[in-house]
């Protein structure tokens, strides 16, 4: 009797040590989950990304970048804040304006350079941005925004996030033009419609767009965002000019077709969507000169004749 009650003792003893000892290992380093992360025992603040252990925040730990929302995202967007774009080579291959294939190389050579130079300026912003689409057709197609050929000749669409413009149809419209600065304008401008969703800023502004009630007043946004776009591609180009290279030369035939393509004057208040004439001219002369997108905020001007 006196035996077995000894093995008893013994056996939970065993018990004991095993327990202690599992309950210890345990607390070493933590448990893994399937990723083969340790466990924090608490879940990370949205937004952060993994620490490597702990709870919280840890110093050095990355915020997940946002877009910009509201009215903030129009009149003060960080993009605004970025300073000049970075100088940049961009030497754009030579222009066949009567050869698909040479304009649609001519027009991925300066793709992207653009994609280069606007990645730079939401990474400082801290804004995330993802390139557009290219879709440089020859055959007439549809996009969720619209068919083509349009009467745009080239647009963009947000809800394929693509830039259209046709290698054919394009010269076109724009009366067999051989300099290339005009169809690198043209995709710049384009582009900068994507810059403006990118940033937040579209997406307010059609949402403030549609609520106006007449022509008079959906119109005065929408010169906005385009006098904007084309001071953003004066900005680009201005950026590219030693590297692309452009000339003074390049400039005037820039700041001319930026006057062909304005609101025609007297006409129809519900054909004004471009600005006059003399506030396209402005706006991408303004882009060319200073280089930054804070020189393009058309969004907060007191002078209310530079945005008609």
């Amino acid at each position: 009797m006196f035996a077995m009650v000894t093995g008893l003792l013994v056996i939970l003893l065993a018990l004991t040590l095993l327990s202690w000892t599992t309950v210890e290992d345990s607390g070493t380093g933590g448990a893994a989950d399937a990723s083969g992360v340790p466990a924090t025992g608490a879940d990370p603040s949205p937004g952060w990304g993994p620490t490597g252990g702990g709870s919280g925040a840890l110093p050095g730990a990355v915020r997940t970048p946002e877009r910009p929302a509201g009215h903030e995202a129009l009149v003060a967007n960080p993009l605004y804040g970025t300073g000049r774009l970075s100088p940049r080579p961009c030497p754009a291959p030579e222009l066949d304006v009567d050869d698909p294939e040479s304009m649609g190389r001519f027009l991925d050579a300066v793709a992207d350079c653009l994609d280069d130079a606007w990645s730079t300026q939401f990474a400082r912003a801290e804004i995330p941005f993802t390139p557009p689409r290219r879709v440089f057709w020859d055959e007439p197609g549809v996009s969720p925004c619209r068919t083509y050929p349009s009467q745009a000749g080239a647009f963009y669409c947000r809800a394929s996030t693509s830039i259209y413009i046709g290698v054919t149809d394009v010269v076109d419209k724009w009366n067999g033009a051989r300099n290339g600065v005009v169809y690198a304008s043209l995709l710049a401008h384009e582009y900068a419609h994507h810059v403006q969703g990118e940033s937040g800023l579209l997406e307010y502004y059609h949402e403030q767009r549609d609520l106006e009630a007449g022509h008079s007043a959906r119109n005065g946004w929408t010169r906005r965002s385009e006098l904007q776009a084309n001071c953003l591609a004066g900005a680009f180009l201005g950026s590219v000019r030693v590297g692309y290279p452009l000339t003074d030369d390049d400039l005037d035939t820039l700041l001319t077709d930026a006057k062909a393509t304005a609101d025609r004057e007297g006409g129809p208040e519900e054909e004004r969507t471009h600005g006059a004439a003399r506030n396209s001219v402005h706006w991408t002369h303004t882009g060319w000169r200073e280089q930054t997108p804070g020189s393009c905020n058309t969004w907060d001007v007191d002078d209310l004749s530079l945005v008609d």
